[in-house]
């Protein structure tokens, strides 16, 4: 893996040897309307934003493939010009679910590949479970047996077909990708999981570092105003002192410091200035005595997914079972 800066987006070289954008654009839509989606990504483009993060569970594979053929239309951009992400859902998350459940994904984003596939939980529940709106509602009654490595497998496979450039992986903490990768026979690209300034993931994240994935954070802002966030990272007196220090604002210096540790951001908001001032974390730099201070922040997970846990159905019988910690 490596790092490069081109103009105002900085680039990092994945396990393929292709590269993803350091900032990218998140689609999970909780409540907002279509319309205001598909803005949303419509001036991420005009901002600049090339990396476009969606999932099966978030219903906005479609609404990002309208706009994307729009773009591609108008002749803006090429497909080969922008990074999409999608990711499997935990009612496909089987052998036999992973290729028709991605294929129904690229017809929604109305592309021939993606540029990465993940597995977006190492859990498998029923369908019904799985197209619940609210995660937060799966029962222990939802959850099946979970082969990770016969899920690969297939993920593999996608690649092989090439409807995939790369897999990885969602959530996975370090001891999920031990038991995983002396299987594989493509090494997960990437690694999607929450870290932000009040969850620094220094564990896994060396841990990826050694084994040539790339980590990718989801709320890089501990996702103030969403159901499981806080506003603890752009609350803190500590992220503000250094953002007037800087001239920049909270939101700025906890993406900023994302990168400076070798992470891409996933920010995610469709208010225009919100889109215009995350994408601008890339042109300037944290002092040593930033992260110094940064460091010294208590750190708990914000999104536990306590209801992922049960000592009967679910593979993972305790909160450390499913995370290796207890943060």
């Amino acid at each position: 893996m490596g790092k490069e800066e081109t103009g105002e987006s900085m680039l990092y070289k994945l396990n393929t040897g292709s590269y993803v954008p350091a900032v990218g654009f998140g689609t999970v839509a909780l409540a907002e309307p279509p319309e205001v989606v598909k803005d949303g990504i419509r001036k991420a483009i005009q901002v600049g934003y090339r990396h476009f993060d969606t999932a099966a569970y978030y219903g906005t594979e479609a609404l990002l493939g309208e706009v994307m053929c729009e773009t591609f239309e108008s002749g803006t951009l090429k497909r080969d010009e922008v990074f999409v992400t999608t990711k499997l859902g935990m009612g496909d998350c089987h052998k036999d679910g992973v290729l028709p459940a991605l294929q129904k994904s690229l017809r929604a984003l109305q592309m021939d590949y993606v540029d990465l596939y993940l597995i977006h939980w190492p859990l498998r529940v029923r369908k019904n479970g799985s197209n619940q709106k609210n995660v937060r509602e799966i029962q222990p009654e939802d959850f099946l047996p979970l082969d990770l490595v016969g899920t690969w497998e297939a993920m593999e496979k996608c690649c092989d077909l090439g409807l995939a450039k790369a897999i990885g992986v969602s959530n996975f903490s370090v001891k999920k990708l031990e038991n995983l990768l002396p299987h594989v026979r493509y090494v997960p690209a990437v690694n999607q999981v929450e870290m932000h300034p009040t969850l620094r993931q220094s564990k896994l994240r060396d841990y990826c570092r050694q084994n040539g994935i790339q980590v990718i954070a989801w709320a890089p802002l501990a996702a103030p105003g969403i159901f499981y966030g806080v506003r603890s990272v752009i609350e803190s007196p500590i992220i503000q002192d250094i953002a007037k220090k800087h001239g920049k604002t909270p939101a700025q210096v906890a993406l900023r410091w994302g990168l400076e540790n070798g992470v891409c951001v996933i920010p995610k908001s469709y208010k225009e200035s919100r889109i215009i001032e995350n994408f601008g974390c890339q042109d300037w730099c944290l002092t040593e005595e930033d992260h110094e201070r940064i460091n010294t922040l208590p750190e708990s997970r914000m999104y536990k997914a306590l209801n992922f846990c049960n000592d009967t159905t679910s593979p993972y019988k305790s909160y450390e079972d499913l995370w290796d910690d207890t943060l």
